[in-house]
């Protein structure tokens, strides 16, 4: 089984060199084959200026085989060749935008059949902000104030990005509406990966992560490790 990296937002500022870096390292190191997954930016038609700040992030970083998955759609989320060069990946990174339209073609596809292929083979499936959302088993879409069911890569979490600017204002509504699952702010410019002992998470980047459950509520700053 592989690892998972959750980010907050802001994916491309300097802060995130960190986790990203790290998931580069998990992955197999600067040679692994890395996918961009500029989906939910498609509804606002900003798909390939996303996908290509990706590319130029991750080329910066050192990585030398950097692609683009152009999934925008149902249909190209079922393509096969797309599919087939996911299946081989070591690092699919979904990036930020619109929550349900990356959640619902993504869900049920073949694209992501074969990321849990990937996944279960040692790759690092990572999200920021609407990416770290949907890999949850629940998402909340904001623009339709509605709780939807996500990938369930990890179970009974939601994710809250940009905690540290307007992602903390949903916490009293998702308490609320969830109310026995367990809420995880994540600071832009953050990310969480499981990948310190026992398949706890360690926090990485620029703020913090911070877990909602049962009332409680706890931060972890640069270098914690907490369990799920």
């Amino acid at each position: 089984m592989g690892y998972l990296l959750l980010a907050g937002g802001a994916e491309f500022g300097r802060k995130m060199s960190e986790p990203d870096l790290r998931a580069i390292e998990l992955a197999g190191g600067f040679d692994a084959p890395i996918h961009i997954l500029p989906t939910a930016a498609a509804p606002d038609q900003n798909h390939l200026r996303a996908g290509n700040n990706g590319k130029r992030w991750f080329e910066g970083l050192g990585a030398n085989n950097v692609n683009i998955a152009m999934i925008l759609d149902r249909n190209s989320a079922n393509d096969e060749t797309i599919c087939a060069s996911l299946q081989r990946s070591k690092l699919i990174y979904l990036l930020g935008g619109f929550p349900r339209h990356l959640g619902e073609t993504l869900l049920n596809s073949k694209a992501f059949e074969a990321m849990l292929i990937a996944y279960r083979n040692g790759a690092v499936i990572a999200g920021s902000s609407a990416g770290a959302m949907v890999m949850c088993e629940y998402y909340y879409d904001p623009n339709e104030k509605k709780i939807l069911n996500g990938l369930n890569l990890l179970t009974n979490i939601c994710v809250l990005p940009h905690y540290n600017t307007f992602g903390k204002t949903w916490a009293n509504q998702l308490t609320q509406r969830i109310p026995n699952g367990r809420l995880v702010g994540i600071d832009e410019q953050t990310g969480m990966i499981n990948d310190s002992l026992g398949a706890a998470w360690s926090v990485y980047g620029g703020g913090q992560v911070t877990i909602m459950e049962n009332g409680q509520t706890k931060g972890y700053a640069r270098g914690g490790v907490f369990a799920l």
